[in-house]
């Protein structure tokens, strides 16, 4: 997805430049924001963020800073309640918080900032990293339109982003999505030893299993078809494809069942951190 660049804020403070908050600032500067618009809020920068901001001419820990159109939260969520009063003091009345926070709700951050209004609640992963992330999103009632395609060309600066109707569905979607990357990451330690086991080199079925799996979601990426059909396609009645897939298909234990249960387990876990 290409964001609207027509639609970023003309002033954000970020608050936590850590892994996913630093991905997500190179984002925004890569598609067009203004770096001299751009505010960083963090105690402890590491030593790249603090030469990255010289270099591009942010304001790393402003003294006073002006309330912004946009204020993004991407600190530990652990963090929010010793930095809400100071963060409660940035935001005007015009102010969008986006929080990228887990497990707190958007009822959390206005009991913590009381002076927040508009409020987008957003779970990116990993990938946002490298410009390939999916991010799930909900918004508050008092987001106005304008502050919806703010959001949403910021967090398209890092990959997809699908709209939720509710914020009810965002631990489904941590569970998908947020923690899905840890799923294909295993996926390819399990097919490299189980090349192991076949008989092939540790290190040539690591190699194989990496190639293969990073080349299967290229071409996901890249192709119009459906999961369902790029599978069909590469399967031959009576193959070797086949035959492998009639132990991942199985009922009632194939590989179905079993990620309808970790997806159900990690989403039960993010209600748990919620409540």
């Amino acid at each position: 997805m290409v964001p609207n660049v027509s639609h970023l804020p003309s002033s954000l403070i970020l608050v936590g430049a850590g892994k996913m908050g630093g991905s997500m600032l190179e984002g925004w500067l890569k598609v067009g924001m203004n770096p001299q618009g751009v505010a960083v809020l963090d105690p402890r920068p590491s030593e790249a963020m603090v030469r990255f901001c010289a270099e591009r001419g942010i304001a790393l820990n402003p003294a006073s800073p002006a309330a912004p159109d946009v204020l993004v939260l991407a600190i530990k969520p652990q963090m929010l309640d010793e930095a809400a009063p100071a963060l409660n003091g940035c935001l005007g009345p015009q102010t969008l918080v986006i929080s990228i926070l887990a497990g707190k709700t958007i009822g959390d951050l206005r009991s913590r900032l009381p002076a927040s209004g508009a409020i987008v609640r957003a779970m990116p992963n990993l990938p946002a990293s490298i410009g390939r992330g999916a991010t799930g999103a909900a918004a508050n009632d008092q987001v106005s339109e304008e502050q919806r395609l703010m959001a949403d060309a910021l967090l398209a600066s890092n990959g997809i982003v699908e709209w939720l109707p509710s914020e009810d569905l965002i631990d489904a979607v941590t569970a998908v999505s947020g923690s899905g990357p840890a799923y294909v990451f295993h996926l390819v330690e399990c097919l490299a030893e189980a090349g192991a086991a076949a008989g092939l080199p540790r290190e040539l079925a690591e190699r194989l299993a990496r190639a293969t799996v990073t080349g299967a979601g290229e071409l996901l990426f890249q192709s119009d078809l459906t999961p369902a059909t790029l599978r069909q396609n590469v399967t031959s009645p009576g193959g070797t494809t086949a035959a492998a897939l009639e132990v991942l298909m199985r009922d009632p234990d194939g590989l179905k069942a079993l990620m309808r249960e970790a997806v159900a387990a990690a989403k039960r876990r993010a209600e748990e951190l919620a409540g």
